[in-house]
């Protein structure tokens, strides 16, 4: 998860209170460095809006998210990458990973198509770099400096 700035001091339970009634918004995968700045080379799959409150319970480790619709339609075709949630006056919380695998949002579906439903899965809130690589979203590459290695 990539906290915006003006709340990169809040815990786990702050942040799921900031979220009741705000939108979680789905981009397929060119996401911005940071939470702090603007989407803008990624299409936008589908928008769910949270309920008021915005989670339930946490059980196995993941959040409980209460949306107002179960599901959604997505709005054009793509592969989920990011997240990105909002509270309800628009102001942007954090990124969260999404996509299969070892992400902090699992949806139903690998991919998303035109008109068919989007349904979140698995939500969980990972505070820190990135889950998937974060020896790579870390860092950026620079003329003269080698490109990350993997492991």
């Amino acid at each position: 998860m990539n906290l915006a700035n003006e709340f990169a001091n809040c815990s786990p339970d702050e942040l799921k209170e900031l979220l009741s009634g705000g939108t979680l918004t789905v981009y397929s995968v060119a996401r911005p460095a940071t939470a702090n700045m603007a989407v803008d080379r990624s299409g936008v799959l589908a928008a769910f809006t949270f309920a008021s409150p915005a989670f339930g319970p946490t059980t196995d480790g993941a959040e409980t998210p209460l949306f107002v619709a179960d599901s959604v339609p997505a709005s054009t075709t793509g592969t989920p990458g990011f997240a990105r949630a909002r509270k309800a006056d628009g102001t942007v919380v954090a990124d969260f990973s999404a996509g299969s695998g070892d992400r902090e949002i699992k949806f139903a579906e690998v991919s998303c198509s035109p008109g068919a439903p989007v349904k979140v899965v698995k939500f969980t809130i990972k505070q820190g770099d990135w889950p998937e690589r974060p020896d790579y979203y870390g860092t950026r590459p620079r003329s003269g400096y080698p490109l990350p290695v993997t492991p």
